[in-house]
């Protein structure tokens, strides 16, 4: 009935078809037809993204014209949110001010400048629990820069004793009657908490002066009273203010970096012949530089003479990015080729040629050579520690700072940009760099989106952000658990970083 009816119904005038019933001969053609095409059209598209994912990012036609998309501009840029935290460093209501002693403590501060500034931190504090005059401290003149520099060609003398007058006494010079009387010569447990230092006073009954053969890592990380750690920061931020000469130069390089670009990234490239002979990183050298590296590591007395691994040291992060991993991972957060980077560091190990493989993807790159004239650099010129000083300002001034390694320098900076308000610091994960750098060298992965996200992902808590401080790694016991804590002056909260009033 229903099949009769419709066989004579008849379509508009204008059409002269008439609609029957398919046969499954029909039909399943027609299935067929449309599964064929779906399987094409999958293939299609499959083969155009598997040509995506295989093309890398930059080609060379590309490299010059790639820009980072518009919505990321202040994703790359801005600090993380200090969420209304500020430096707090003002003594408690407990705190009394420095008594009279005629007990005296000389130091003699070892290692590179921020490994000093460290330890001469913690020997004001030392003092002040001791309660001992502080003599200004002797630099090291025996490490490997072998520079001259006295307390006074670095900072501002002046302004360091005054400005911890109320903390403890601290005197230039230890007075000549007391030059030629027995010392006690010490050298202090790496460390220690307030009660073993409460012990050492024991000391005084015998002796009048201590001399402090090292000053670096003198003091623990962690369980020490408030007032102690607010006064380590006293001394790191706002009594070791650098020289005149050195803080007037170093703004002005600033002002000079602003004037190129606005913002700019201070990337402390520590690809230098001391870090990678140290380390014992070999990992892209040639045969000759390694050996040359290695001769030198044996010939260095204060260095560990051991035998290194290079490959086990790469593979566990404990190498510098070189210029070349650099590159890929600035390019991979979205920094585009323009980027302004300053390289705060020494002169790079294989100079131009290494430092190449990152000013082909960067070549906005300035050193201290290119932003200074010679003889305004002339005389900075056989003085590490000063020319490091400038650097320090630089990196601490900058938009943005990037260690390639997580030495003296790179804890000391990220830790005072934390101090100001959480300025931003990316710290590369240099473990999880390395398996993505080997990956693209075999040909494994290509530079492309999906890498970028990967990149980003990792690092996304790695941006200098509000976080505590990290204690010892699980499962390490004994004195070895402390030197695997996260370094005070690499990160001050919740000491000396607060929310509240003081």
């Amino acid at each position: 009935m229903v099949n009769r009816s419709f066989t004579h119904y008849r379509t508009p005038s204008t059409s002269r078809f008439r609609i029957r019933k398919s046969s499954p001969f029909a039909v399943a053609l027609c299935l067929i037809f449309i599964f064929a095409s779906s399987v094409f059209l999958f293939l299609f598209c499959t083969r155009n993204i598997l040509e995506d994912e295989h093309n890398p990012l930059f080609s060379e036609l590309e490299k010059s014209q790639y820009k980072s998309k518009p919505a990321s501009v202040d994703r790359l840029w801005d600090a993380p949110s200090s969420n209304g935290f500020h430096p707090c460093v003002r003594p408690t209501s407990r705190y009394e001010a420095a008594q009279m002693s005629n007990h005296y403590i000389t130091v003699r501060s070892n290692g590179g400048l921020n490994q000093m500034r460290a330890g001469i931190s913690d020997m004001v504090a030392v003092a002040r629990i001791m309660n001992g005059t502080l003599v200004i401290p002797q630099l090291d003149k025996r490490s490997f820069w072998h520079d001259t520099s006295t307390f006074s060609d670095i900072f501002d003398e002046y302004h360091f004793i005054k400005t911890l007058q109320s903390d403890v006494k601290i005197v230039k010079e230890l007075p000549k009657e007391l030059e030629s009387i027995p010392h006690a010569r010490k050298h202090f447990t790496s460390w220690s908490g307030i009660g073993y230092y409460e012990e050492m006073t024991r000391l005084w009954k015998d002796y009048q002066v201590i001399h402090v053969a090292k000053s670096d890592s003198r003091l623990a990380n962690n369980d020490l009273p408030l007032d102690i750690q607010r006064l380590r920061c006293r001394a790191m931020y706002e009594a070791l203010h650098f020289a005149q000469p050195i803080e007037s130069f170093g703004k002005k390089l600033v002002e000079r970096l602003r004037l190129r670009g606005g913002g700019y990234i201070a990337l402390h490239l520590r690809y230098e012949k001391d870090m990678l002979s140290f380390t014992g990183c070999t990992y892209g050298l040639t045969h000759n530089e390694s050996e040359e590296l290695r001769i030198m590591r044996e010939k260095t007395p204060h260095w560990k003479i051991k035998i290194i691994n290079s490959v086990e040291q790469r593979l566990a992060g404990l190498c510098p990015l070189t210029p070349k991993e650099v590159g890929i991972f600035l390019q991979a957060l979205g920094y585009p080729p323009s980027t302004l980077i300053y390289i705060a560091a020494g002169e790079i190990y294989g100079g131009d040629t290494r430092l190449s493989e990152l000013s082909f993807r960067f070549p906005n790159i300035i050193t201290k050579e290119t932003l200074a004239t010679q003889e305004e650099l002339k005389p900075f010129i056989n003085h590490a520690s000063q020319t490091a000083a400038l650097d320090y300002i630089i990196s601490i001034e900058s938009d943005v700072f990037i260690p390639t390694y997580s030495g003296n320098m790179a804890r000391a900076v990220e830790g005072h940009r934390r101090y100001l308000r959480h300025r931003k610091t990316i710290t590369p994960d240099r473990k999880g760099l390395v398996e993505i750098f080997d990956k693209l060298e075999k040909g494994q992965l290509r530079e492309g989106p999906s890498l970028s996200d990967h990149v980003q992902l990792m690092h996304k808590n790695r941006q200098g952000g509000l976080r505590k401080r990290r204690g010892p790694q699980p499962g390490i016991k004994g004195r070895a658990r402390f030197k695997t804590e996260e370094s005070f002056y690499e990160n001050p909260y919740p000491e000396c970083i607060c929310k509240s009033k003081q």
